[in-house]
């Protein structure tokens, strides 16, 4: 994922920083992100969503509201009908790059504000909440005792996620004005509402109002375990990956690359994110792994480490030359399959050394074999897995050549 930080002008003047998230390849489609209230574009929920879309191709762009983050202006002279003016500039941005949004993704107050924002443009085709309150004055429950002072004296300084926000008794009109439920009637988008089930911050009955206020094309998806600002990371995934898989039925997406530089085309490694050790694999442009490494070495275990690809290769390799073999001599092999477990090994046996001896890769190859299969045959299919070409290239010697581009 490539990732440029960027500002524009927000809809009272100043500037918004934000965040434009790109793919490795060519972009093929784009998506606006609205974080949760008084937070910013940062989060790790925000930057994961994007990481996995632009893994797919979907340019993400996600920024500041109005004197919030790195964003300049007063966040005391915001309101929600504010936010909504900014996701609009904000997708008149990225129209102006070629990329206007085809997908609202929206976090508790923001989700209501791609809601209301969606019927403003044009070329929206789908929207998607995560823990939306149906009610935008429902985040005035945030400000306690402090209500009564905003009334009294028309502003007053609020705690809120151990920062001092001073809230306006404009922002208390306009949140009482808002409503979604007109805005979600005429939606004319597919809608996908993400709400955990334990959400203390917004409760889970907000997620039933809204979908019961939308109309089809709409789909609901719990997010069980997880809390308002899904912190968790195997939460954040998920969500990411639903929001991924379900948006792609509704988008126009350009086609995938394909690249051919190579005989089986080039298998691209790129992180999908600074923190951790999660890659995303895109081979030949068509194909998509995930590479991690477990909890014990400071990953997420979100995926197969890289031995264990290794691994895969070698087991899958000899499937496959097995059954070639098998299909080309009519050999009644029924069904193969291959464990292979890999650690390393001393190289020599060295307990008195003073350098211990360097340590080798090992690979021990277990292979089933069913049919009624007679011993020469199965001798000769043992014989022809060691001639499976991965095994040659782990037992011979390779060649890595390294440019820097």
């Amino acid at each position: 994922m490539r990732s440029e930080k960027i500002e524009f002008q927000g809809h009272g003047g100043t500037m918004l920083a934000a965040r434009l998230d790109l793919p490795e390849g060519p972009v093929r489609a784009a998506a606006l992100f609205a974080h949760c209230f008084t937070c910013s574009k940062d989060i790790p929920a925000a930057r994961r969503i994007a990481g996995r879309l632009a893994a797919r191709g979907i340019a993400v762009l996600r920024f500041d509201f109005t004197g919030l983050g790195h964003s300049a202006g007063e966040f005391a002279n915001t309101n929600f009908s504010s936010n909504v003016a900014d996701l609009v500039v904000a997708a008149g941005y990225l129209a102006g790059r070629d990329m206007a949004p085809q997908l609202l993704i929206g976090h508790s107050l923001g989700g209501a504000a791609v809601i209301m924002a969606a019927g403003a443009l044009p070329s929206v085709k789908a929207v998607a909440t995560i823990g939306a309150p149906f009610d935008p004055a429902h985040v005035a429950h945030n400000f306690g005792g402090k209500l009564d002072d905003i009334r009294k004296h028309g502003a007053a300084e609020v705690m809120l996620a151990g920062r001092s926000f001073e809230i306006r008794q404009q922002f208390l009109d306009d949140i009482a004005e808002a409503s979604l439920r007109p805005a979600l009637a005429g939606l004319g988008r597919a809608l996908l509402v993400l709400h955990a089930p334990r959400d203390s911050v917004v409760g889970i009955e907000n997620a039933a109002e809204i979908f019961g206020a939308a109309r089809h094309p709409k789909s609901f998806v719990t997010l069980d375990g997880a809390d308002h600002l899904v912190s968790a990371e195997a939460d954040a995934e998920y969500a990411a990956e639903v929001i991924t898989t379900w948006s792609a039925r509704y988008l126009t997406l350009a086609p995938e690359p394909q690249r051919r530089s190579a005989p089986e085309g080039v298998v691209r490694v790129s992180e999908a994110s600074p923190e951790g050790f999660r890659q995303d694999v895109m081979i030949g442009g068509r194909h998509q792994l995930v590479a991690d490494e477990p909890a014990a070495a400071g990953g997420s275990d979100l995926g197969p480490s890289p031995y264990q690809l290794v691994s895969a290769g070698l087991g899958a390799c000899t499937t496959m030359t097995l059954r070639m073999y098998a299909r080309r001599k009519g050999i009644p092999l029924t069904q193969v399959a291959v464990d292979v477990l890999h650690d390393k090994r001393h190289a020599v046996a060295c307990a008195d050394c003073d350098n211990p001896a360097p340590k080798v890769d090992h690979f021990r190859r277990e292979i089933r074999l069913e049919g009624d299969l007679s011993e020469e045959q199965r001798d000769a299919l043992r014989a022809i897995a060691d001639k499976c070409p991965v095994h040659r290239t782990l037992h011979g010697q390779s060649v890595i050549e390294t440019v820097l581009t």
